[in-house]
């Protein structure tokens, strides 16, 4: 009787103890989700959804350009905090049409704005300082986050698609 007893409290035990052991896998999988954007991300290419669509391919073209030339004109720091620094050269840009394409050089200003953030896995909620919230789906695989670029709204870089940035 006391071996029936003995064997019941350890199956018992290993029930509960695998049990908790998923749940914590659960939440850790969750939070190393939730973690992935955080550090710092610049922007280095523009996929759009229609290839034929001009609008998008100048931004494209733009973006290319300027990421070979090592000029990231935009930025994102998503800190642990939940505070967000962007940095956004786009309405800096200098676009001059010649003879042999497009020259675009590297802006040497740019705006700055902080705000603060939470991120599920799929979408970022930013607000900025006036309190306007800014929702944005995200996928992010190992060093690259995908944004959908509607979502951003920025010019040149608004179409449909994606804006690709590599984390640094």
């Amino acid at each position: 009787m006391k071996s029936n007893l003995f064997l019941a409290l350890i199956y018992c035990a290993l029930i509960f103890s695998c049990s908790t052991d998923d749940n914590k896998d659960d939440i850790q999988e969750n939070q190393t989700d939730e973690n992935a954007i955080v550090g710092d991300w610049r922007a280095s290419e523009f996929r759009a959804a229609d290839q034929n669509s001009s609008n998008v391919n100048l931004g494209a073209e733009i973006l290319a350009n300027l990421t070979a030339e090592e000029c990231y004109i935009i930025t994102f720091t998503f800190n642990e905090d939940l505070s967000l620094v962007s940095e956004n050269a786009v309405n800096y840009l200098q676009i001059n049409a010649t003879a042999t394409g497009l020259e675009v050089p590297c802006p040497t200003q740019s705006d700055t704005e902080t705000s603060t953030y939470t991120y599920d896995g799929e979408i970022l909620t930013t607000v900025d300082q006036s309190g306007e919230e800014l929702e944005i789906n995200v996928s992010i695989e190992g060093d690259m986050m995908m944004v959908d670029a509607t979502d951003l709204n920025l010019p040149n870089f608004n179409g449909e698609g994606s804006l690709i940035f590599e984390k640094f």
